[in-house]
């Protein structure tokens, strides 16, 4: 039986103040927020990685913008005169976290260049994913050739296109296997897994841990026995520990310091399949602004960077909403697909944001066969949806690598089998490889709208065959008001030739209608 799609956001105007104080007493780290940077100085040439450099330069952005300039040195002594140790940095936001007592914090927020001070909110941070349990052997490779296919990946190797020259920063909890598996040898033996850092325990090694970026690696740019496992094969890595069980402060800080850390060292792209919810936000709080991480995501997306990140799992749990900083306006936010039914898979998260944006943008098979530390194994969650989109967005930088970031994002919304449809439940849909070459491109079909009197039908020819197949029978719709905000829909099962009837009395006034079916989308405006 069919879902039927019927969202919408309730925000609540709630009085928090005792909330509020009484975790503000709790409290012992914070982020301070300084008003300047003084007359600090840096060099970009040594400090940039030279292909950070170059996507300045080709996107015209001034190498040394005052968010790139590192913090004043006078103002982190005096904190570290106070509070005795600095824990995490960033120059974009002109903040650090340290730890402080409430005496402390009084007399930092004395200094003439704190601007702002804001507890570090605790919580644990779980990544977007399930862990099911193994599947036959052929069902493993059924699968796993229909997670790129169903975005058009033969097209994308018949032209070659494998997101070579493309650098991808990949942030999750941990990379074991990687270093060892064959799945990854192309990466090892030539040399592209560029950089690595573990922001947890401070080094390099990152090949330890949750095996949870393996597998998101693999669905990026794995290959097991010839059969490529992602769409990016030929890209380059920067792989950053960001996350682990049971911490309870520095996820969040982590994701702030690796941002700036994959700017610094050139990447294009930014993979998240992590995001923060109800551990430490409300609703009210997914509005791309509220979120450190939101903020910094938006700031990559100004220095040329693609961030692309997890919708989240919370659509079949109380939440249901989107977490940060899928919430950013300028980050690609990838919702999950059934495999077995091509549509809306029950734990992917909605959109909109709490400002009423639209938000997925896109969506991928949220079901697929990755690769765990020494194995392949079914796995599900938007955390694999995403570097599926992930590998797809590098193909396309590497067929227009005149475009910026965010003509590469419009691009691949546009890509998306639902397009010009939209919900909050699939986005635009899964991108296709299609789009971007010409002589691919197939024929929609002659749908319409027919009216008698006062009800409006939706009319599938008969001429169109409705097969058995139930994704190929599947037809969906939204009715949008004039500020762009959905107020309903729904996917349904075809199984007749003139379906769907609306009352055109009044109630749809100014309403915007739009239905899309196997390929053709027809709009209609009350």
């Amino acid at each position: 039986m069919l879902t039927r799609f019927s969202k919408y956001w309730i925000v609540l105007a709630v009085n928090l103040a005792v909330l509020s104080c009484s975790s503000l007493s709790a409290q012992e780290r914070y982020w301070i927020f300084f008003s300047n940077k003084g007359d600090t100085v840096f060099d970009p040439i040594t400090y940039f990685d030279e292909k950070a450099i170059e996507r300045r330069q080709r996107l015209n952005l001034p190498l040394d913008a005052e968010t790139d300039l590192p913090l004043n040195n006078e103002y982190l002594e005096e904190l570290e005169k106070i509070s005795g140790r600095i824990y995490t940095t960033s120059r974009w936001l002109n903040a650090v976290s340290v730890k402080a007592t409430e005496k402390q914090l009084a007399l930092i927020r004395n200094l003439p260049f704190v601007l702002e001070t804001k507890p570090v909110e605790l919580a644990e941070n779980i990544p977007f994913c399930n862990y099911n349990n193994d599947v036959l052997a052929g069902e493993k490779i059924d699968l796993l050739i229909r997670q790129t296919e169903r975005m058009g990946a033969k097209l994308f190797e018949q032209h070659g296109i494998d997101g070579k020259g493309v650098r991808i920063a990949v942030f999750d909890g941990g990379f074991p296997g990687v270093d060892t598996n064959p799945c990854f040898d192309h990466l090892r033996k030539e040399g592209r897994i560029v950089k690595t850092y573990d922001f947890v325990k401070n080094r390099e090694n990152v090949y330890t841990s949750i095996n949870h970026g393996t597998m998101v690696l693999s669905c990026i740019a794995g290959i097991y026995n010839g059969i490529r496992m992602g769409l990016a094969t030929g890209a380059e890595f920067l792989l950053a520990r960001t996350e682990r069980r049971g911490e309870l402060f520095s996820e969040e800080e982590n994701w702030l310091a690796a941002v700036e850390w994959a700017d610094k060292n050139g990447a294009d792209i930014i993979n998240s399949s992590l995001g923060y919810t109800f551990h430490r936000y409300f609703p009210v709080d997914m509005d791309g602004m509220t979120s450190l991480v939101a903020r910094a995501a938006n700031i990559a997306a100004k220095k040329g960077i693609l961030v692309i990140n997890a919708m989240g799992n919370d659509g079949n749990k109380s939440w249901e909403y989107l977490g940060t900083p899928a919430d950013a306006d300028s980050v690609m936010s990838v919702a999950g697909i059934n495999p077995k039914t091509d549509y809306h898979i029950s734990f992917s998260s909605y959109g909109p944001t709490s400002d009423m944006r639209r938000k997925p943008n896109v969506s991928a098979y949220a079901e697929v066969i990755a690769v765990k530390k020494s194995k392949l194994s079914r796995v599900q969650g938007t955390s694999f949806s995403t570097p599926l989109v992930t590998g797809f967005t590098a193909c396309v930088m590497q067929i227009n690598p005149q475009l910026n970031n965010m003509e590469v994002f419009d691009q691949v919304e546009q890509s998306a089998h639902l397009f010009p449809y939209y919900d909050y439940a699939h986005g635009y849909g899964i991108p296709q490889a299609e789009y971007f070459f010409e002589d691919s491109a197939e024929a929609g079909h002659n749908i319409y709208f027919q009216f008698v009197y006062d009800t409006i039908f939706v009319v599938i020819p008969e001429e169109i065959n409705l097969n058995d197949s139930a994704s190929d029978n599947l037809l969906y719709f939204h009715l949008e008001n004039e500020k762009g905000v959905l107020e309903r829909y729904s996917v349904v099962g075809v199984y007749q030739h003139d379906v769907l009837k609306f009352l055109a009395n009044g109630i749809l006034d100014d309403k915007i209608l739009r239905v899309h079916f196997r390929g053709t989308t027809i709009t209609h405006e009350f």
